[in-house]
């Protein structure tokens, strides 16, 4: 199979070719860094991706907070991992990088909060 990917490894987004039989890369083509050929490769056996969301926040200044993985997460969990964080409610305060949930479905990574908020007056 063949498969054209435009690569967000690096500012540059080269049009990068991949030619590949199931999850085994035959070829790379048209990346012009070493990062690229990395993301091509992994989006190909095993795409990966960061998930940011917001949850709410009882008691808080404002009423929500941003949330994001640690880390990326296999592509296949992202809707196991939304579903998680749509039950979730947090109260205020909430301190940038804490655990929001711990090893959310099962992916070993958890979603930290990137945002500090605090009580409300």
């Amino acid at each position: 199979m063949e498969r054209d990917i435009i690569c967000i490894g690096c500012p540059k987004g080269c049009n990068v070719h991949v030619e590949f039989e199931g999850d085994k890369v035959l070829s790379i083509t048209g990346n012009t860094c070493k990062r690229g050929e990395d993301y091509v490769r992994n989006e190909i056996t095993n795409p990966m991706r960061m998930v940011t969301s917001i949850v709410p926040v009882v008691g808080g200044k404002i009423a929500a907070v941003s949330v994001r993985t640690r880390s990326d997460i296999p592509k296949s969990k992202i809707f196991d991992v939304t579903r998680e964080l749509a039950k979730v409610k947090v109260n205020a305060p909430v301190e940038i990088g804490s655990v929001i949930i711990k090893n959310v479905a099962d992916t070993g990574v958890d979603i930290i909060a990137t945002k500090s908020v605090t009580e409300a007056e």
